[in-house]
């Protein structure tokens, strides 16, 4: 299998090598992060701390980056996987050979990232590197599986399955149970059956990890909704078109979207957090931190929008051919965005300030509110105003995909 995938790399494109760069990129900037964190973690300190979290953060849009990456490449590879097919390959030996070159890209990556931490950090602590570094590995190895089980290979080419994953009611159970572990936690504090304070902790930490996972599932439930009542509303065939094409797929914008609303959720909350105490040093490498992980996550976002594009070329080239205009092709992809983007990071500010405030309702001052209210209203209008960039930085993707019909 490695002598195919080394056979098959001879021949990639400039956009493969540029997507494989990426990946290796992704890998090392997310393995340097994630190791810097731990070591942040050691500290008792509130900056420690605070820096630790910026830094775990930066590495979480880095990650989905890398596996948007994959899942453009799964989509992109037609020939040589389409040749493999013919060469009697099945679809198991086609979704083991993605596996197989995810993992050599993160694994290179990994370890460059490794060694730049152990360079840059002789005096600190080095045990977590290789675990970080195989836990990087085997993440590549896993999103390079899996971002091949939308893809059905024949010899005839490369086709999409056409199932699309909907709402499902155990991203709602999901949700409901991280709020109530988190309530459960910060209403009992030290009271905590058992194992008294140390339980109300776990329980928090728990509550919150589930909280954010189900949030992340249940924005296909929001951004249904909002394209539905978007497309009762449309005044316009541009925006009725972008509410159909949200609707028809809310599932692949709630991931999309996932990484910007977690970083408008934490930057909320990190402003809740900043109005007691004031702002230090601290917050404002958190602040740095939120705003390179938007930055990278609309990169992401980016990749979704030209994997988009894949899916959607023929309807918009017969749009193209029927005498839409271009530039109303490219309105729709602004309005997707804005539909999509608008519910999920105000429902991800709001969460962020609640998640702060009610754990400290008892002591957290009513003056304190307004700079926690300005700032989730900033995060949020943030945002959407970085999905509504990605949006229009997707326009010449939008125009090499019509040209791209027009030859064929």
């Amino acid at each position: 299998m490695i002598a195919v995938l080394l056979m098959l790399n001879r021949g990639r494109s400039r956009a493969e090598r540029v997507r494989a760069w990426l990946v290796g990129t992704g890998a090392a900037v997310a393995t340097f992060l994630v190791c810097t964190a731990v070591s942040l973690a050691d500290f008792d300190d509130e900056g420690g701390s605070l820096t630790g979290l910026g830094l775990a953060l930066l590495a979480v849009p880095v990650a989905a980056l890398v596996h948007q990456a994959n899942r453009l490449a799964s989509a992109t590879r037609e020939r040589r996987l389409a040749a493999l097919r013919l060469a009697g390959a099945t679809p198991h030996d086609v979704r083991r050979l993605g596996a197989l070159e995810g993992g050599l890209l993160t694994s290179g990556g990994s370890l460059a990232g490794g060694v730049l931490y152990v360079v840059t950090h002789l005096s600190g602590p080095l045990p977590q590197v290789p675990v970080v570094v195989a836990l990087v590995t085997y993440g590549g190895v896993l999103s390079g599986m899996r971002a091949g089980r939308h893809v059905v290979v024949s010899p005839l080419g490369v086709t999409r399955r056409a199932r699309v994953r909907g709402p499902r009611a155990q991203d709602l159970l999901l949700l409901a149970t991280g709020i109530g572990l988190f309530g459960l936690g910060a209403s009992l504090k030290g009271g905590f059956p058992l194992v008294g304070p140390y339980g109300s902790v776990v329980a928090m930490a728990a509550g919150l990890v589930m909280m954010l996972f189900g949030l992340t599932l249940a924005t296909t439930w929001l951004i249904g909704a909002s394209a539905r009542r978007a497309g009762r509303r449309a005044r316009s065939a541009e925006a009725l078109l972008a509410a159909r094409l949200v609707e028809a797929d809310p599932r692949a914008w709630a991931r999309a979207l996932s990484v910007v609303s977690l970083t408008v959720f934490f930057g909320a909350g990190a402003g809740a957090q900043q109005a007691p105490g004031g702002y230090s040093h601290a917050h404002v490498l958190v602040d740095v931190a939120l705003l390179v992980a938007l930055v990278t996550a609309a990169v992401a976002l980016v990749v979704h929008q030209a994997e988009e594009l894949i899916d959607l070329r023929r309807s918009f080239a017969a749009l193209a051919a029927a005498g839409v205009p271009e530039r109303a092709l490219g309105r729709v992809l602004v309005r997707q965005a804005v539909i999509a983007a608008l519910p999920v990071c105000v429902v991800a500010a709001v969460s962020g300030v609640a998640v702060v405030v009610l754990p400290l309702l008892d002591i957290y001052q009513v003056q304190w509110l307004g700079w926690a209210g300005a700032r989730a209203v900033v995060m949020a209008g943030v945002g959407v105003l970085a999905a509504m960039l990605v949006a229009l930085a997707a326009r010449p993707l939008l125009r090499g995909a019509l040209r791209l019909r027009a030859r064929a």
